[in-house]
């Protein structure tokens, strides 16, 4: 775990003070706390070790033996944290911290049932440990955020990667062509070794891309940027003249805090480094970020007013080469009561940071964060696969894309210690496949044109060949609205739409047009026995054809209702049917339909129903072509069949009368009425489009509707 981590560490090894004991065992055990204390840990593990081997009480070594699962974990060795906590644990410690420590481990191991459990442990003596519940919470969402992770795609980068730490990548040029990483790999300008992870202190690196795409292996920067200390977490400016940068400098005895550096590119060279002056000595001041007019800077500190233990500040300036104003902690929703560190800034208003305070998925994860329209910052998890259950942090975006690098100590496939790996968020990819069938005959129909019309204006035609098929490309996060117009056809249409669609995605359409040679029967239009008044039912129904009429502005048609042979006392058959015929003309009009294009008539009786194909296979009693007469229905052997007969000729139904109606003023052809049908299909896009704004943040979508009762549509996802 590399020290610009471990500025982030937990004041665990003092937590637990053992008793008095012999003079010669304590000043050993003083003597691994305080080489804990000034954050030395890796060093501190071999003094802890000592003192509990000449350590016989029971009690005691538990203590130590806390105190090194303590030490592996600031050194990112959770395996072996893992183990010396499990004994802790198994063998009854009475310290509810213990239990804690021992699930964080768990967690970051991948163990979640497991971590779970024993967060479970430690709140049942800490109910009110408000981090403990949140990472205990959290457990349920990592293996949601595992079983379905994001589209990013990631990869280690082997040419950056070495057995030692490299982490915080930065780019040094506009064409992202050259990167700067931080390392402590072999070759480092100091000659000691780390007391806190025993590797050398950490060096800024340049890496080069060379023609063939591949980077080159990373060397060093000159010792005017490299130190005898720790030097990292680079941040240049993008015309790469600028680099603000961290140092860390200890002593035997004291840990002397963490500066921002600055240092300006002069004939080609990196001038010597100033201290960016921000607080006192001993203060943690560290991982600087800027926004690209270099006037405000984002950082991490342990300063006073921090929240937890490291939060993140920003600091403003007038001009670019002017001093910082007072910082300025970014407050509650940003900063918990743990870390928050590694702040990579795009702009103003949107930012990526680490935590291991926020609801995650095991150590540091990363985190997006942007101000909404009130100007509060609102949080989101970067979630898998960016995010795992080990430390990810130090990530960084090329300008305006979805891709760049991030560092990472997971396992999987890893040459040792933290490693940085690439990431991309590849395009959404929507294709729309369908054809266009006959509702009479539903044998697919050649030379109809499609129109495929977008909520961002997109427009494309497409005439179906022989196979009556046809292909279209979507686009992410619109709405579309789907017609098909044939002559001697009704025009048919459907909606779908791409918004909020995380995966790509195959659509497989059908439009189904119904033709004018055949009546076309509206289903659920209902009446109470002997009257006419429409259900409410029947009303719900007529709406669509409602709509049907209206994206056939240039058809008349004739509504014809229809009763069983039946006679009513009341009034006849044929009198009843006119009246029920009306009382569908009457909705319609009311519904802003002329009453030029319509016409009512009852029939009675007199046009019983004949039997065709749907209806024969839904009823192995009739065959197709049989006409519904009364001696037919007669002849049937059960009054079940035959009240299923009369239910079939009670019906409501419409037929085109003609397809050249021109409204008064309007215009007059059948393209001017396709154009209507399009014309009011945008307005209906554009219309869901400002709901949808206007709802932004509450996740709701204009619900798809399909086509009216002249044809039907069917949409299809294929995953």
């Amino acid at each position: 775990m590399k020290l610009f981590r471990l500025i982030a560490g937990l004041t665990m090894a003092l937590l637990l003070a053992g008793p008095v004991m012999g003079q010669k065992k304590r000043d050993l055990l003083i003597q691994a706390d305080k080489t804990f204390a000034i954050g030395e840990y890796f060093n501190a593990i071999e003094k802890y070790k000592k003192a509990y081997s000449r350590e016989k009480d029971r009690t005691k070594r538990l203590l130590i033996t806390l105190k090194i699962g303590n030490c592996y974990k600031m050194i990112n060795d959770t395996r072996k944290a893992e183990t010396y906590y499990s004994r802790v644990v198994k063998q009854k410690l009475t310290e509810p911290k213990a239990h804690l420590f021992y699930a964080d481990v768990l967690k970051e191991n991948g163990k979640t049932a497991l971590a779970k459990a024993e967060y479970e442990e430690y709140l049942k003596s800490e109910p009110g440990d408000l981090m403990a519940l949140i990472a205990y919470q959290s457990c349920d969402s990592i293996l949601a955020w595992t079983k379905n992770p994001t589209r990013y795609q990631i990869a280690s980068v082997k040419e950056f990667n070495s057995k030692f730490n490299d982490f915080s990548p930065c780019f040094a040029s506009k064409d992202y062509k050259e990167l700067y990483i931080s390392s402590s790999r072999d070759g480092a300008t100091g000659s000691k070794k780390h007391g806190a992870t025993g590797q050398s202190f950490s060096d800024i690196y340049i890496t080069r891309l060379d023609n063939k795409q591949k980077w080159a292996v990373p060397a060093p920067l000159d010792k005017t940027i490299n130190s005898m200390y720790d030097d990292g977490t680079p941040w240049v400016s993008p015309d790469g003249n600028v680099m603000y940068f961290t140092r860390c400098r200890f002593d035997k005895q004291t840990n002397l805090g963490c500066q921002i550096m600055m240092s300006k590119l002069v004939s080609s060279k990196w001038s010597d480094p100033v201290a960016i002056p921000i607080a006192k000595d001993s203060v943690i001041i560290a991982h600087p970020s800027l926004t690209d007019d270099q006037l405000t800077m984002f950082f991490v500190s342990d300063m006073l007013g921090s929240i937890g233990g490291k939060d993140i500040w920003k600091a403003t300036r007038a001009k670019a080469d002017g001093p910082f104003g007072p910082p300025e902690n970014l407050g509650e929703v940003i900063n918990t009561t743990k870390n928050e560190m590694f702040p990579f800034v795009k702009s103003d208003t949107l930012f990526y940071f680490s935590s291991n305070g926020h609801p995650g998925m095991g150590g540091l994860d990363i985190f997006k964060a942007h101000l909404n329209s009130e100007k509060n910052w609102v949080i989101e998890n970067m979630k898998s696969p960016v995010n795992s259950s080990a430390d990810d942090f130090g990530i960084i975006f090329q300008k305006d894309e979805e891709k760049g690098y991030f560092t990472t100590s997971r396992l999987e496939k890893s040459l040792g210690g933290d490693e940085i790996y690439s990431f991309v968020l590849p395009e959404k990819r929507f294709n729309m496949t369908g054809r266009v069938i006959s509702e009479l005959t539903t044998m697919v129909l050649k030379g109809a044109d499609v129109r495929l019309i977008g909520s961002d204006g997109t427009s494309l035609e497409y005439k179906t060949d022989s196979t009556g098929t046809f292909t279209f490309k979507l686009k992410p996060e619109t709405d579309y609205l789907l017609v098909a117009f044939k002559r001697g056809y009704l025009n048919g249409k459907l909606r779908e739409t791409t918004m909020g669609l995380e995966v790509s995605r195959d659509f497989n359409a059908t439009l189904v047009l119904a033709p004018y040679e055949k009546p076309i029967e509206l289903p659920n239009i209902l009446y109470d026995l002997a009257k006419w008044n429409l259900r409410p039912e029947s009303m719900v129904a007529l709406d669509a054809l409602v709509e049907t009429l209206e994206d056939n502005p240039n058809i008349t048609i004739e509504l014809m209702s229809h009763t069983d042979v039946r006679p009513f006392r009341a009034m006849s058959n044929l009198e009843l049917s006119q009246n029920r015929a009306q009382s569908v003309v009457d909705y319609l009009i009311s519904k802003g339909i002329s009453t030029e294009r319509l016409k009512a008539r009852g029939y009675g009786p007199d046009q019983p129903r004949v039997v065709d194909a749907k209806i024969a296979a839904q009823y192995d009693f009739f065959k197709a072509g049989d006409t519904l007469s009364k001696p037919y229905i007669d002849l049937l052997p059960k009054d079940q069949n035959k009240e299923i007969a009369h239910q079939l000729n009670r019906r409501t139904e419409f037929r085109v009368l003609r397809n050249d109606y021109v409204p008064a003023g309007k215009p007059g052809t059948e393209v001017d009425g396709q154009q209507q049908i399009i014309n009011r299909g945008l307005e209906e896009l554009q219309q869901g489009k400002r709901k949808r704004i206007k709802d932004q943040g509450t996740g709701e979508v204009p619900p798809v509707k399909q086509g009216g009762v002249g044809g039907t549509s069917r949409m299809e996802k294929m995953p």
